[in-house]
């Protein structure tokens, strides 16, 4: 087995010879099994050395979908026989079409020890009980995001999404402390305290632990303030992952907020160029694209996959935690990014604006009903509860955009509720145009 118990407490270059003798038992399992990874090749052999790992083509989402639609259910990246899978799951379909995710035993196991190891730096401990609403039908957040739960020895209750009255009413009933869920979710719940439960708080729940995910902008000094202000819970981001790789590889300790890489003994990372594919230094300071290679995969293996995910690696030396794992932050996904006048921006940058004015909800939505290049940003931004729309406050917040982000934006205010709310992963850029 490729896991590793003290990985947490090894530096990168502690870790770097078992990396590599990993990679190069993987490295000769996918050359011989993988027919994808055969054709994407070539007559090109990979490299035995990790660091040599750019010299071989980049593999995408897009090949991806095209590799199941040919051959159904699983593409022919998949290197195992069908009696090695186990268990199958689905993607959200948030990008695209949605596509079905093989784990053989050994992979279902190295997922959940990966993601419980997430859940367990955020604080989640065998004294808690966590409520995990996240979809269960196929989803890999449902199932696999509960078993990782699991790993941390708290007691699960696995509710799904749906019903949120029930939801409110089994929270008070069994004494839950801990909720697992997207970041837009408490807003829902919120909804429902105020229409179905009169006089009562969110902070009356009781929850001391909220263990997010699925969705960005948890980075945002601001949302935390907002939760922790309205529900009395430590918000902790316990969740990011690439569903196609691994559904949580990545969480925020209690002492920073920023994202730990807990998955270095069986996955190896790169930073590239986005736009060029250039390979960047993967260090402290860097700025780009990440990239994933599996070291101990066995149904669909990736070998240099483009995430999608512009990543900011701020710290590579030990945390005040104890551990030794990288550290990061998520600026947004490269097909989220809306270019106005030359400039990049991302829905977690407009997050971080709009979460500033206590006149408003923190809802937004990008609304793109025509092609590329922009002039501006259309944004229409929700209001807080009993706020009308007030065009000098639509003015200041077009303001401030500008002074901080260099865009000019056109906004429009929105009556509290007008945006609709979601119990899974909220889409923040619409694009409306063909």
């Amino acid at each position: 087995m490729s896991i590793l118990q003290d990985v947490e407490q090894r530096s990168q270059r502690e870790l770097f010879s078992h990396q590599q003798m990993t990679w190069e038992k993987q490295r000769d399992y996918v050359f011989n099994n993988s027919a994808f990874f055969q054709q994407l090749w070539g007559n090109q052999v990979p490299p035995r050395d990790l660091r040599d790992l750019p010299e071989l083509p980049l593999s995408s989402k897009a090949e991806l979908r095209l590799s199941q639609e040919n051959h159904p259910p699983f593409g022919n990246y998949i290197a195992a026989e069908q009696g090695a899978v186990s268990r199958l799951h689905r993607t959200s379909g948030t990008t695209g079409q949605a596509m079905n995710l093989a784990l053989s035993a050994m992979d279902a196991h190295i997922t959940e020890v990966i993601g419980g190891r997430c859940q367990a730096a955020a604080g989640l401990t065998p004294d808690h009980k966590v409520v995990h609403c996240l979809n269960y039908q196929l989803w890999m957040g449902g199932l696999t995001d509960h078993m990782t739960l699991e790993k941390t020895g708290a007691m699960v209750v696995p509710f799904g999404v749906g019903n949120t009255e029930q939801l409110i009413s089994t929270i008070l009933e069994i004494g839950i402390d801990a909720i697992s869920c997207t970041p837009s979710y408490p807003a829902v719940i919120e909804k429902v305290l105020a229409e179905k439960f009169p006089g009562l708080r969110p902070k009356d729940l009781g929850l001391k632990l909220g263990l997010f995910g699925g969705e960005a902008g948890l980075d945002d000094s601001q949302l935390r303030t907002r939760l922790k202000d309205t529900w009395g819970m430590e918000p902790r981001n316990a969740n990011y992952g690439v569903t196609d790789v691994f559904c949580n590889f990545a969480g925020q300790c209690t002492q920073d907020h920023r994202l730990h890489f807990m998955a270095m003994d069986v996955l190896y990372p790169e930073l590239i160029d986005p736009d060029t594919t250039t390979p960047l230094p993967f260090e402290a300071g860097q700025q780009g694209e990440l990239v994933l290679t599996h070291l101990a995969r066995d149904c669909q293996p990736l070998v240099r996959f483009r995430t999608g995910d512009i990543i900011a690696l701020d710290e590579t030396e030990a945390c005040s935690c104890g551990r030794k794992t990288p550290r990061f932050r998520v600026i947004g996904r490269s097909d989220d990014m809306v270019v106005v006048r030359g400039l990049n921006l991302f829905p977690t940058m407009v997050a971080a604006i709009v979460n500033h004015f206590a006149e408003l909800s923190g809802d937004y939505r990008i609304l793109l009903d025509s092609k590329p290049p922009y002039d501006f940003l259309p944004l229409h931004v929700e209001l807080q509860r009993g706020q009308a729309p007030n065009g000098a406050l639509a003015q200041t917040v077009e303001k401030t955009l500008k002074e901080k982000l260099g865009a000019s934006a056109k906004v429009t205010l929105l009556t509290h509720g007008s945006l609709p709310l979601s119990e899974g992963k909220t889409k923040r850029v619409i694009r409306s145009h063909t």
